[in-house]
């Protein structure tokens, strides 16, 4: 009867989840997009998060589908929501590190030509990178969809650690380029607060505020890539009892990432305060 009853209340949580992140992502999309039809053009930071909030919102969905299908046992072939699944959360991560890697290169402050090069051309390399995030999507999706366990395993993402390399990558690129920018952030911000020592400058405070969302970033990326990861393998919370638990768990970490993404922008930012006005106004 407990059980049950926990299994509910993280139901609900999921549900609460699963509305806040359509809401997040449909904002992105809504307010990116309607930028892209005005100007004809979006910049390359904004074209990955429209790309992101595309991606969230179809990884939400699929999900939500197929664990209720699944866990109501009802009569139709879920597994194709599960494939669904497989291939918006690869992109999620492979978009995430390529929005880390862009941050890296544009901000740091490295003077070997090669990086140079790299800096100058990575903006006309985005939408090249994200066709090719799509691509490798694809074909690791297509891989695991045509394993001989598909029916079997697919369904419980048992078959999933052979891919475990597509995932892995991606998030190795997002650590390598957040805990490099951090450094370098920090070794600049050491060097403005020597220069200007006695001198109250907002500068610094800007820098502390990027250093402190690339923290939280790194945390929840982290923690998210981790129980992704379990989740796949099976190796804990494997009862039915905690399924919903450790579903609510990976969404709200989701939830939060999105938050701060959000908030990263300014256009985004913007549009969220104009918000939360007209509802205090209303």
């Amino acid at each position: 009867m407990i059980t049950s009853q926990l299994s509910v209340f993280f139901m609900l949580i999921y549900m609460l989840e699963f509305l806040t992140i359509t809401g997040q992502s449909s904002l992105i999309v809504v307010v990116l997009g309607r930028e892209w039809v005005q100007t004809q053009r979006l910049p390359p930071v904004d074209m990955i998060l429209a790309s992101l909030g595309i991606c969230r919102f179809c990884q939400l969905w699929s999900s939500m589908l197929h664990n209720f299908g699944s866990h109501f046992h009802l009569n139709y072939n879920f597994w194709c929501f599960g494939i669904i699944w497989q291939f918006t959360n690869i992109l999620s991560f492979w978009l995430t590190s390529l929005l880390a890697v862009f941050y890296c290169v544009k901000v740091s402050f490295f003077s070997h030509p090669i990086f140079l090069w790299m800096k100058w051309r990575i903006v006309r390399w985005v939408p090249r990178l994200l066709l090719g995030s799509l691509l490798v999507s694809c074909v690791s999706t297509i891989f695991s969809a045509t394993s001989y366990y598909i029916i079997i395993q697919f369904i419980s993402m048992k078959d999933f650690p052979r891919n475990m390399v597509v995932l892995v990558i991606p998030f190795l690129l997002f650590l390598a380029s957040t805990v490099l920018l951090m450094a370098l952030l920090s070794r600049h911000l050491k060097q403005m607060k020597d220069l200007h020592t006695g001198r109250p400058i907002s500068s610094p405070e800007a820098h502390s505020a990027a250093l402190r969302s690339l923290g939280i970033f790194l945390i929840l990326f982290t923690f998210y890539f981790l129980t992704v990861l379990v989740s796949i393998l099976d190796v804990l919370f494997n009862k039915e009892s905690w399924f919903w638990a450790w579903e609510a768990i990976i969404y709200a970490l989701v939830s939060i990432h999105s938050t701060l993404l959000m908030l990263s922008s300014a256009k985004l930012k913007r549009v969220l305060k104009a918000r939360c006005w007209s509802l205090e106004a209303a």
